[in-house]
């Protein structure tokens, strides 16, 4: 088993994320309870069943790989391989009944995300990606736009009304005024926009790991960025942008200082 390519751990990561989605899909626009956590997110019985499913699974195949997911913590760390699980990226959309809301499945190998697998089970979309092995959308390549422009992009963003909160206010200002078109298609579901060639820029101002881990693979794969507010590309900045890659520098010179 450790000697799997990056190639089978990405469909491995692929049928996570679809098993995971479709457990979630028993729960989705049904009169589900919701709790609230210690730092103040939701979290329902589907969350947990979802995390526990995948956690049961890579169990089961790689016994020797560490585990990170959103709800149960980590366990064996210190793995070579470390599976990152977010398993509703969207739990307020979820319970809303909207069905913008998605199963992360995110690989690294010795700190650095090589594969991701991104499920929007209440579309039916699956991307899934490998460092060297492209992205795939539903069974053809992804790819990102081929707009280069900031006046002729769509940006998109989780939350507008938050940006003051992480001093982003202004930044944020300029790019609405720069880009042709704003909408808040938000959470994963902007990064695939961006990777599907939808959309060209999408911005987060706080991001965990486990909302970021599977983005990166996917984006970049399909010839995209996704880099912190200063342009580095990671996973673990916590902040995202996501871009075509083509409006990147021009989007990078609008941000400026914290809290500018």
């Amino acid at each position: 088993m450790a000697s799997e390519s990056l190639r089978d751990l990405r469909e491995f990561a692929a049928d996570l994320a679809w098993q995971a989605g479709k457990l979630t899909l028993r729960y989705f626009q049904t009169d589900i309870a919701t709790e609230i956590k210690a730092d103040a997110s939701p979290v329902t019985v589907a969350d947990r069943q979802s995390e526990r499913l995948m956690r049961e699974l890579i169990a089961a195949r790689y016994p020797d790989h560490s585990i990170l997911g959103e709800e149960e913590g980590e366990t064996r760390p210190g793995a070579t391989y470390r599976w990152v699980l977010d398993p509703i990226d969207g739990t307020k959309t979820f319970v809303r009944g909207v069905p913008l809301y998605a199963v992360l499945v995110g690989l690294e190998r010795d700190g650095e995300a090589v594969v991701g697998a991104i499920n929007i089970p209440g579309t039916g979309e699956l991307l899934h990606a490998a460092r060297g092995e492209g992205c795939s959308w539903n069974g053809r390549v992804a790819r990102v736009s081929q707009v280069s422009r900031l006046r002729d992009a769509l940006l998109l963003c989780s939350d507008a009304e938050s940006m003051p909160q992480y001093g982003r206010a202004a930044a944020y200002r300029r790019m609405v005024a720069a880009t042709k078109l704003q909408r808040t298609w938000g959470d994963a579901y902007g990064y695939v926009l961006v990777a599907t060639g939808r959309a060209e820029v999408m911005l987060d101002a706080d991001v965990r790991l486990w909302d970021a881990t599977a983005l990166l693979p996917v984006v970049t794969e399909a010839g995209g960025t996704l880099t912190d507010w200063r342009g580095t590309q990671t996973a673990a900045g916590g902040e995202a942008i996501g871009t075509n890659g083509l409006v990147l520098d021009e989007l990078l010179a609008l941000v400026g200082a914290r809290g500018e």
